[in-house]
């Protein structure tokens, strides 16, 4: 048998075991960490063989992630870096050096965890597996330190069998509701428990009472110094640039200026600002002006304000839940203003306002709405979605798939005009590919 066919019965051993990603879990039914740690044991405990930096947030989580690894690959480091989900490939989420993993490595951590079938005294999730396949593979590359980023929450997510000697809080919003409790202050709870002992918390929230609990339990766990945007860091000057932002920061260890980066939206200088104050906690020290400035001028990510096309301007962006919406809505009116219409390609999952969300996205000026459902069984009906859309007056369309959503928008669309594809990272990993083809004219 080839490896790729090796790989591939891997991938569907994998697919057999609950997801949750994609069968949304309620509050009674989150797993605990029982199975992790039993891995984690039987394996040899690989999460403790290097020092994480452990990121969770309800948005940001992943360009702070993906700045923190480029930063600290450019430092000269060895770096594992864990995100989800993925856009693409489920590979993606496991990357070494920046780049995801490969196959030959991937399949050896999965043949590894295969062979704990009927061991263990639960069987674990899928979400649960891939956590433990990059713990594992990191550990086989012996990296000098590894970027894991939560997947939901915070206390009881898969990656918090893990002890991260730097624990980051991106921000705090309501999303996941169903789950991690109605409140801002219910989520904060349970993201804080990502903090451990001796651990240096970095936080980009403002809200006081996100504050209040995450120093609190910094205080109960006897973690170390809590370092707060606005009050131990800032971005002193955010400004928008051709292809990203120009900007500003002061930290505790030192300060940047005149610093380009290369992502779009002013909420990426604060992602930018929380993963370079993580990087430095971890050095425990300032880091060269050359690396922040080499770093910050090329780090891209998929999907986060992505460019796909310029003629009609074309936008792929992750935006998820109500604050992301407005986050992107702010970045479309500040940086990609167009003299023509806005179209928008929109689908969400079940559990989202899509009243709420479409308020947000309006706040562009959309003219169109084209929603369709993303790959995914908690995919929102697209009917649904219009449905909100022409409640606010807004005139919608329905889509039989994602790919002829993007088909009829793009088609619809003049030189002048803009399409924005948004609302779930399911639907932007989807998209991808087509807007691809679309936009290179292939």
């Amino acid at each position: 048998m080839s490896e790729t066919s090796e790989l591939q019965e891997l991938l569907t051993w994998l697919d057999r075991h609950i997801d949750y990603e994609r069968v949304a879990p309620t509050r009674r039914s989150i797993p605990t960490l029982t199975a992790m740690e039993e891995m984690a044991k039987l394996l040899g405990n690989p999460e403790q063989a290097y020092p994480i930096i452990h990121v969770t947030g309800t948005n940001g989580k992943g360009s702070t992630s993906t700045i923190a690894t480029a930063l600290l690959v450019t430092m000269g480091l060895s770096v594992g870096t864990y995100t989800s989900p993925n856009l693409e490939k489920v590979s993606e989420r496991i990357a070494l050096g920046g780049l995801p993993i490969g196959d030959e490595p991937f399949r050896e951590s999965l043949e590894r965890l295969q062979l704990l079938d009927g061991i263990l005294a639960e069987p674990p999730t899928r979400f649960e597996l891939l956590t433990m396949a990059a713990f594992g593979a990191f550990a086989d590359a012996a990296v000098d330190v590894g970027v894991v980023e939560v997947g939901l929450g915070g206390s009881w997510d898969s990656t918090n069998v893990a002890t991260g000697q730097v624990a980051v809080i991106t921000n705090v919003g309501l999303d996941h509701v169903e789950v991690l409790g109605g409140t801002v202050e219910s989520i904060a709870t349970d993201k804080s428990g990502i903090i451990k002992a001796g651990a240096t918390v970095v936080l980009g929230d403002v809200q006081p009472s996100v504050r209040a609990i995450v120093e609190q339990r910094a205080s109960d766990v006897g973690a170390g110094p809590v370092l707060m945007i606005n009050r131990d860091f800032a971005v002193t000057r955010n400004d928008v640039a051709v292809g990203g932002r120009v900007i500003d920061l002061t930290t505790p260890y030192g300060t940047y200026e005149d610093l380009f980066l290369g992502l779009n939206g002013a909420h990426q200088a604060i992602n930018a600002a929380v993963a370079i104050v993580a990087v430095e906690a971890f050095f425990g020290r300032t880091l060269p002006d050359e690396v922040v400035e080499a770093t910050l001028d090329r780090v891209k990510m998929p999907a986060r304000l992505e460019v796909m096309g310029r003629s009609p301007l074309v936008v792929l962006d992750g935006a998820h839940n109500v604050d992301g919406a407005t986050a992107l809505a702010e970045a479309i009116r500040e940086g990609f203003s167009v003299a023509g219409s806005t179209t928008l390609v929109t689908g969400m999952l079940r559990g989202r306002d899509p009243v709420a969300m479409l308020q947000a996205f309006a706040g562009i000026g959309v003219d169109r709405v084209i929603a369709c459902a993303p790959d995914s069984p908690r995919a929102l009906e697209a009917q649904v979605v219009a449905e909100a859309a022409r409640s606010l007056g807004l005139h919608a369309e329905i889509a039989s798939s994602i790919e002829a959503a993007c088909e009829q928008a793009i088609a619809a669309a003049g030189e002048d005009d803009l399409v924005v594809v948004a609302g779930s990272l399911y639907l932007a990993g989807a998209a991808r590919g087509t807007l691809k083809r679309l936009c290179s004219g292939a």
